[in-house]
């Protein structure tokens, strides 16, 4: 029978408010402590969630109200030289659903309020200390908080993966930052699509958005690393004179930047890509969501596995014994998955920032390869994956050995 009974949970982004309502449905009261001043509406663009995905937030109650405020896409494509070519998809499968993540935050902070879970703001952790007990966090403003265990869910850079290990690695730089915009768009665009698109000097991706709507997403390669704030301090116009430049020659990449006004431009900074992080938990804490593994944006599950994470996370809490015992089976469960996963995606990666010769060369082989592609190979793993909530961990992880 689990010894643990509370929970900290330290950050309210997507993988936090996850954790502590999976947490209470396991029996385990948990809390949410989040740096900023509020709930965080208004970080980062669009975001796609995989099947697998909505299926981890069926188990906590919450995959309806995300279905409600997404969009399908139900097919995939590849453009190259201004040629598409769609994906067949995996049989079965549900589409994937397209997300806005401020809107996302919001549904997942407030199925969590709804819950019962609780909220406090203003509290950045800068330290803990842990005995036979329990564990206390010191937050910046002097106060302090204690429970049983303490879930690192703060995101890439991470205080919670640094006190675990300091000699942890940190995110990897792409050298591609995002952007981002919905617009009024009257071109020819499947209906609940999503194509990925490699311009002739940089990539960028695109897809329905209702009648007359496209949003298109640019992976700008871009020497400099500049955080999201600093990203966000230059002037949009100053971005949108660059994004214009790089897609002018791009079919429809340069008609999109044409229409996106400084208005519909969202800003999002450097894209990171974490590498394998040797420590998930040490004592009573642990790490979810990017603390802990964040793919690149080119594997389309990024927050799926945050997700999936969160949930597993709370389960194996729920039925071990102690938090260490929890702790390494949920790493057993998680790490080969979400590392496999970071692989692939850092393939894709590469091909982003291509030179000219690997450009042509990829427009001359992607034809033949996507031909020959084994989606079910490739993607179902992936995207069939489901939590059976109601087994014991226990029991998978003997699946797993």
């Amino acid at each position: 029978m689990s010894k643990t009974q509370t929970a900290l949970v330290i950050g309210g982004g997507i993988a936090g408010p996850v954790a502590a309502t999976a947490l209470l449905k396991a029996g385990i009261d948990a809390r949410v402590y989040e740096a900023y001043p509020g709930a965080s509406y208004n970080i980062g663009s669009g975001l796609a969630l995989a099947p697998n995905g909505i299926a981890a937030l069926d188990v906590i109650g919450a995959g309806d109200a995300v279905r409600d405020i997404a969009l399908p896409v139900s097919k995939m494509g590849m453009s190259i030289g201004g040629k598409s070519m769609f994906l067949p998809g995996l049989e079965g499968m549900p589409p994937l659903q397209l997300v806005d993540r401020g809107e996302l935050h919001q549904v997942l902070h407030n199925h969590a309020v709804a819950a019962g879970v609780g909220f406090e703001y203003n509290k950045r952790l800068v330290d803990v200390v842990e005995d036979e007990s329990g564990i206390t966090a010191r937050f910046t403003d002097g106060s302090t908080a204690t429970a049983d265990v303490l879930i690192g869910a703060d995101g890439i850079r991470s205080t919670v993966r640094d006190l675990i290990d300091p000699n942890a690695p940190g995110p990897d730089y792409t050298g591609m930052l995002g952007f981002g915009a919905i617009i009024d768009y009257d071109g020819d665009v499947e209906p609940e699509s999503m194509t990925f698109a490699f311009g002739k000097q940089a990539y960028y991706l695109y897809g329905a958005h209702g009648p007359g709507r496209v949003m298109w997403g640019a992976n700008l390669p871009h020497d400099e690393y500049l955080s999201l704030t600093a990203a966000r301090a230059i002037p949009k116009a100053h971005w949108l004179g660059i994004l214009r430049e790089t897609y002018a020659d791009d079919t429809p990449g340069g008609e999109f930047a044409r229409r996106t006004t400084e208005a519909d431009l969202e800003v999002s900074g450097a894209l990171h890509i974490m590498p394998p992080v040797p420590h998930w938990f040490r004592g009573r804490m642990v790490l979810v969501g990017d603390s802990v593994h964040a793919p690149s944006n080119s594997s389309g599950q990024g927050a799926s596995l945050a997700i999936e994470s969160a949930v597993q996370v709370a389960r194996c809490l729920r039925d071990l014994p102690t938090p260490t015992a929890a702790f390494e089976a949920y790493e057993r469960l998680r790490r080969s998955r979400v590392e496999a996963v970071a692989a692939r995606a850092a393939k894709t990666n590469h091909s982003k920032t291509l030179g000219p010769v690997g450009r042509t060369m990829m427009k001359l082989l992607a034809p033949a390869f996507m031909k020959m592609m084994n989606v079910e190979k490739s993607m179902g793993h992936e995207q069939r994956y489901r939590i059976d909530w109601d087994a014991p961990a226990q029991k998978e992880l003997a699946v797993t050995v």
